[in-house]
């Protein structure tokens, strides 16, 4: 275990009393608790592992998870530690056969300024966000396993086994399952999962060092001819190695020769010299391995009481078209900023109700995207998987009070949008600059005659961010805002996970905002 793990240990094992606890110690889990802490909300992060999951694992972060990352303050150090994905290279006969673009490519715009998938080792991905929760005062108690929980209406009761075999009971008031998908958390609720049978069969999944191989393409491997398949008879039917950015590792994954495939050095080293031209001395060395089967399923239920499924927990995906990582980072995302209004703020607790409401939906949309493109067998991978569409128009948080809005315009519900734009002075900004942070944003469009004494607040829960107008925040110099907007004077309540929870013309904009303003706990009580 690592220095700093034995020190989070020691500190994690003496808290006893939290505002969350959160099990699982993976993206999501880690995630949660960074948006968790930049609210001041008391959070534990507790895993049995002694320390962060190894391996490359999910490798593609979806543009709109890099908007999330900019939001929680690490999307540079993921950028410096990640890439573009290559050409796919087909190998036949110990040559490259052909290369195609595999996934597609898209150029920014000002809406949307990260427009391509970025490729990161899972292992990188952890320690980044692990660093991030570290700078915000946040923690993970390693080696802790939870065992079991009870709850009633006032908090939950879980109890840890720690790895030197102590055990530890943490009061909280909400439990967060982001345990997997064998989370011991659903199985313990007795939630059932459900979903698309796959078609059965194994991968053994390899993080090796390679001598002999380019990094320039992700290369890959089908089933060879019958002269070297009978020089090479554990030959599998396919073979892929990623070259890993910013790394000298490759990730494989390789069609197993049995359901319960040896996963030593020196099997994957066999395995890898019978699928591929490579010789076994050319993997240098093998530095983690596994077993993937794959599957896919949905809870029945993300919300039982106090307790919430979250991230594989909830959901298992097929890992064609990179989406399992990406909509779990999202779970968290839309659940921390609820978690914060009620812990933090008052607001009532059917607020978190909408935390099924939105994202199971999303989730079983998802799910049936992944599963399609598994059985497909296609390698294409397009904008469709960006997840910049994702939305909640029909969630009860959302309100497009705006007269005839044609559809394919943007409307309360959707993903608020990005433009460069310039500060009052002339200073060039971008809109996700003043969206950043934990607040909600009240953006008024063009001269809305909005008076911000018309939404009292208390400091730091809502933002006022005035476009052109006589008193402006921001100039839309090159119209980019309006573009993205609309053309006509509009008031737009943005949540704090980026999403338009109301759009409204000017002159109702007091009197909307004010209401639902106040269900959320927003302004401040009248004296």
């Amino acid at each position: 275990m690592e220095l700093n793990n034995v020190k989070e240990a020691r500190e994690g094992s003496a808290v006893t009393d939290v505002d969350v606890l959160i099990a699982g110690a993976g993206p999501t889990g880690v995630a949660l608790g960074i948006d968790l802490a930049r609210r001041g909300v008391r959070a534990l992060v507790v895993e049995r592992q002694d320390g962060l999951s190894r391996g490359a694992r999910g490798t593609g972060l979806q543009p709109r998870t890099q908007e999330v990352f900019e939001d929680l303050g690490i999307l540079e150090a993921v950028q410096a530690a990640g890439g573009p994905y290559p050409d796919m290279a087909q190998w036949q006969d110990g040559r490259i056969v052909s290369t195609q673009r595999m996934i597609e490519r898209v150029d920014p715009t000002p809406s949307a300024p990260h427009s391509n998938t970025l490729m990161v080792p899972q292992w990188r991905n952890l320690e980044l966000l692990l660093e991030r929760l570290h700078e915000l005062g946040g923690s993970v108690l390693f080696g802790a396993e939870l065992t079991s929980f009870d709850q009633d209406p006032d908090a939950v009761r879980t109890r840890l086994t720690l790895s030197d075999g102590s055990e530890r009971t943490v009061t909280s008031r909400y439990l967060v399952a982001a345990d997997g998908g064998r989370s011991t958390v659903r199985k313990g609720l007795g939630v059932g999962m459900s979903g698309p049978e796959l078609e059965q069969g194994a991968a053994v999944l390899a993080d090796v060092r390679v001598d002999g191989l380019d990094r320039d393409h992700w290369h890959f491997w089908t089933t060879q001819s019958e002269s070297s398949a009978a020089q090479r008879p554990l030959a599998g039917r396919f073979a892929g190695m990623l070259p890993l950015a910013r790394t000298d590792i490759f990730q494989c994954m390789i069609a197993a020769p049995s359901d319960d495939p040896d996963t030593s050095p020196e099997a994957i080293r066999a395995l890898l010299a019978a699928t591929t031209h490579l010789a076994p001395e050319q993997i240098r060395e093998v530095l983690w391995s596994s077993v993937f089967r794959p599957k896919a399923g949905m809870a029945d239920r993300f919300r039982i009481g106090r307790i919430f499924l979250a991230g594989d927990a909830a959901h298992i995906h097929s890992p064609a078209g990179g989406q399992g990582l990406n909509t779990s980072v999202q779970d968290a995302y839309n659940l921390g900023w609820k978690l914060g209004q009620v812990l933090r703020h008052g607001a009532p607790d059917a607020l978190l109700d909408t935390y099924e409401t939105e994202r199971r939906p999303i989730a079983a949309r998802i799910l049936d995207t992944s599963t399609r493109l598994h059985r497909s067998g296609s390698m294409r991978r397009g904008r469709d998987l960006h997840q910049l569409d994702i939305g909640y128009p029909d969630s009860p948080l959302t309100q497009e009070l705006r007269p005839g809005v044609p559809e394919d315009a943007l409307r309360a519900g959707g993903r608020a949008p990005d433009a460069p734009c310039t500060t009052a002075d002339g200073t060039a900004t971008r809109l996700f600059e003043a969206l950043r942070g934990p607040q909600f944003t009240v953006l008024a469009v063009g001269d809305t005659g909005l008076d911000p004494a018309a939404l009292p607040t208390a400091p730091g829960l809502l933002h006022l961010v005035r476009v052109d107008g006589p008193t402006p925040d921001l100039l839309d110099t090159n119209g980019h805002i309006r573009d993205a907007y609309g053309p006509d004077p509009a008031v737009f309540l943005i949540r704090p996970d980026g999403y338009l929870a109301v759009a409204t013309p000017p002159e109702e904009a007091a009197a909307s905002l004010a209401g639902y303003l106040a269900e959320l706990s927003l302004l401040e009580p009248a004296l």
